[in-house]
């Protein structure tokens, strides 16, 4: 009975996460099937491990291992690494846990409320991170900071000159910056990411 508990609070748990949170908000289905895959292949080996002699520390191994695998494949963002850090641990604390208690019900809930609020929305909507190739070469920061105010019509927090290309007249540059206004809710709801612009 523990068992069956473990396995749909994990059910109901990855479910939340992945439609209920991460799919409505970033809409990349590739990894709604890594979600599912990983947090399940998780549950059901956690579970085999769990009841047997090697316990905890192999699983904690797993967790190790299926990071390193993952994070070494194709690239992922900073949020989506969060949630597929929150699949390992939802199926781990479901299958590890010897007691289906108010505890690790409470954790469950616990990472699935962590996304929910962190990666909302409303939560610095105004913040972005950016990844810019300007069609000018600029080397003088105080120069390239003005240029990318005016270029993006919001507030630049940090720059970081990736390159320079002198002959190609070019600066490729990672901004971090605050949006104004007039960039309207629609572009807020994009959060912090990295993306490629030409801008002159």
């Amino acid at each position: 009975m523990t068992t069956l508990l473990a396995v749909a609070a994990d059910l109901v748990a990855i479910i939340v996460l992945t439609f209920g949170v991460y799919f409505p908000r970033h809409r990349r289905r590739d990894l709604v099937a890594a979600f599912l895959g990983v947090n399940i292949g998780v549950l059901a080996v956690a579970t085999v491990l769990g009841s047997s002699t090697v316990g905890a520390g192999l699983g904690l191994g797993l967790f190790g291992v299926l990071s390193i695998i993952r994070l070494r494949s194709d690239e992922i963002s900073q949020h989506e690494i969060a949630y597929y850090f929150a699949a390992l641990a939802l199926g781990l604390i479901a299958g590890l846990g010897n007691v289906m208690d108010v505890l690790h019900l409470s954790l469950m809930a616990l990472v699935v409320a962590a996304l929910v609020v962190g990666d909302h929305p409303a939560l610095f909507r105004r913040h972005r991170n950016q990844l810019i190739r300007l069609d000018v070469a600029l080397t003088d920061e105080t120069a390239l900071r003005a240029h990318l105010e005016q270029v993006l019509g919001g507030q630049v927090t940090a720059v970081a000159v990736k390159q320079i290309d002198m002959v190609n007249d070019s600066t490729l540059v990672e901004v971090r910056w605050i949006a104004g206004p007039g960039h309207g809710r629609a572009a807020g709801q994009l959060g912090p990411q990295r993306e490629r612009v030409n801008a002159r």
